[in-house]
């Protein structure tokens, strides 16, 4: 069992800082675990309202919108699900020493794209070569 890393509540990563160092790591694991955790409250309220709302309703257009906002709310929950993948992934490259680096590259992800977006795999340069490449195939 690893050490418990002091992190100061207004503590941000910082360039100065060796990248990646304990506090780093403990900084983006507890923004990833507090990210998950909101996820799955989302979650249960969700399935929750989903089960109080199975009740039959005698107006078609109420029930054909009641159906819709229940279609909308189990695709929001699907990209939600993935996210909650990603998320879990993210933690694992926490453990495995591999989070902050590019897949593509192997070179550090800027702290700052990490704090926008914990999830990231791929630098900013990596990414935007990677969506020119999607967006030329996209219009073949």
């Amino acid at each position: 069992m690893k050490a418990e890393v002091f992190l100061p509540d207004d503590y941000r990563p910082a360039e100065s800082e060796p990248f990646m160092n304990e506090r780093q790591l403990e900084y983006f694991r507890r923004k990833l675990l507090n990210w998950k955790a909101d996820l799955m409250d989302d979650t249960k309220h969700t399935i929750e309202g989903l089960q109080d709302s199975t009740r039959n309703i005698p107006d078609v257009a109420d029930r054909a919108s009641e159906e819709t906002d229940r279609a909308l709310e189990l695709r929001t929950r699907d990209r939600q699900r993935k996210l909650v993948a990603k998320i879990d992934a993210a933690l694992r490259r926490i453990d495995d020493g591999e989070y902050g680096y590019c897949e593509e590259t192997g070179e550090p992800i800027s702290l700052k794209r990490l704090d926008a977006r914990p999830i990231a795999t791929l630098s900013l340069e990596a990414q935007e070569r990677h969506e020119r490449r999607e967006k030329v195939h996209r219009d073949d």
